[in-house]
C-alpha cells in the first residue's frame, strides 16, 4: 500500500501511525474536525498530510483507519461511504464489535467484505496524539472480528499490518469478543469509576489519606470519558451482566468478613494472587 487515511489522530491513531513508519515507507493521511489537533499530529511525525475534507483525505487512500469514539461511527461511516470502493479495506479500533458491526450494516445496507473490525488490548490513561507512542501495541493482542462475507486478502493485509506492530493477531467472534472484553477491560474500568464517584461522595477528604494502592487501583479511572460513556452504550448488556457477577462475588466476601470466616479469606485472596502471580509470569 501506499498511502492510509487515519480517521481520529489520537493515542490509538497516533501510536498506529507511528508504529507504521517505522516499519514500512508510506503515506499517512489525517482527518478530523480540529485542525490544531491535526497540525500537532503533524508536527510529531504521527501523518504526512492532513485534510478537513474527506474527499482530499481518502484520495489515493487504500486503507482507512477509523480511531474515533464508537458513538461517532455512524456518522463517520456516512461520510466516507460516498468515497469508499471495492478496493478500500475499512478497519477500526473500537472497544466493543458487535456494535461497530451493526452500524456498518446499517449503514452500507450489508457489511463491506473489506471491512475488517479490530480491537488492540493496548492503551493508557492518556489520551490524545501527544501520548502516542510506535511500540504501543508491541506483545499486546489485537483482536480481529471479520463477518462471514470478509474478504480473505482484507483480513490478511489488516493483520499484516498490526502484526508489523509487534501485536499478537487473533481472529475471534464478535459476540464472544463482547463477552470477554466486558469482564477484563470493561468492568475494572467501571470499578475504578465506581469507587472515585463513591470516595468523592462519602467524604471530600478521603483522596489526602489515599496511598500507593489505591493510587494503582484507580489509575484507569484518568481514562478518557467520552470515550468510555461511549463503551458502555455499545455494550451494555454484557456490562451490566458482569458488574452483576462481580456484585455477588463482593457479596461473598462481604458474608465472609460479616461471619468472621477468617480461613475462608485467607484462602480466597491466596486463590487471586495466585491467579493474578501466574497471569503476570506467562
Amino acid at each position: 500500500m501506499n498511502k492510509i487515511c487515519i480517521i481520529g489522530v489520537g493515542l490509538i491513531g497516533g501510536s498506529f501511525a507511528l508504529g507504521l513508519k517505522n516499519t514500512r515507507k508510506i503515506e499517512i493521511a489525517g482527518f478530523g474536525r480540529n485542525e490544531a489537533h491535526l497540525q500537532q499530529a503533524q508536527k510529531l511525525g504521527a501523518i504526512d498530510t492532513y485534510s478537513l475534507d474527506i474527499a482530499r483525505a481518502l484520495s489515493g487512500a487504500e486503507l482507512v483507519l477509523i480511531a474515533t469514539p464508537v458513538n461517532s461511527f455512524k456518522n463517520i461511516l456516512e461520510l466516507i461511504k460516498p468515497h469508499i470502493n471495492d478496493r478500500i479495506i475499512i478497519c477500526d479500533v473500537g472497544s466493543t464489535k458487535g456494535s461497530v458491526i451493526a452500524i456498518a450494516k446499517e449503514v452500507f445496507g450489508a457489511m463491506p467484505p473489506r471491512f475488517i473490525p479490530a480491537h488492540p488490548i493496548a492503551g493508557k490513561e492518556q489520551n490524545g496524539v501527544v501520548a502516542a507512542e510506535g511500540s504501543l501495541f508491541n506483545n499486546k493482542r489485537v483482536i480481529l472480528t471479520p463477518t462471514d462475507n470478509a474478504d480473505t486478502q482484507a483480513i490478511e493485509y489488516v493483520s499484516e499490518c498490526w502484526q508489523a506492530l509487534g501485536a499478537k493477531v487473533e481472529i475471534m467472534n464478535d459476540k464472544i469478543h463482547d463477552d470477554l472484553l466486558a469482564m477484563t477491560s470493561h468492568l475494572p474500568h467501571m470499578l475504578a469509576f465506581s469507587l472515585m464517584d463513591y470516595l468523592i461522595q462519602s467524604h471530600s477528604n478521603a483522596l489526602d489519606y489515599a496511598a500507593g494502592g489505591f493510587k494503582d487501583f484507580s489509575r484507569i479511572a484518568s481514562s478518557d470519558a467520552t470515550m468510555w460513556r461511549d463503551i458502555c452504550i455499545n455494550n451494555p448488556n454484557e456490562i451490566v451482566k458482569h458488574i452483576a457477577g462481580f456484585q455477588q462475588s463482593l457479596d461473598k466476601l462481604s458474608n465472609l468478613i460479616k461471619e468472621g470466616k477468617a480461613k475462608e479469606i485467607k484462602q480466597l485472596f491466596i486463590n487471586a494472587k495466585t491467579a493474578r502471580d501466574d497471569w503476570l509470569n506467562e
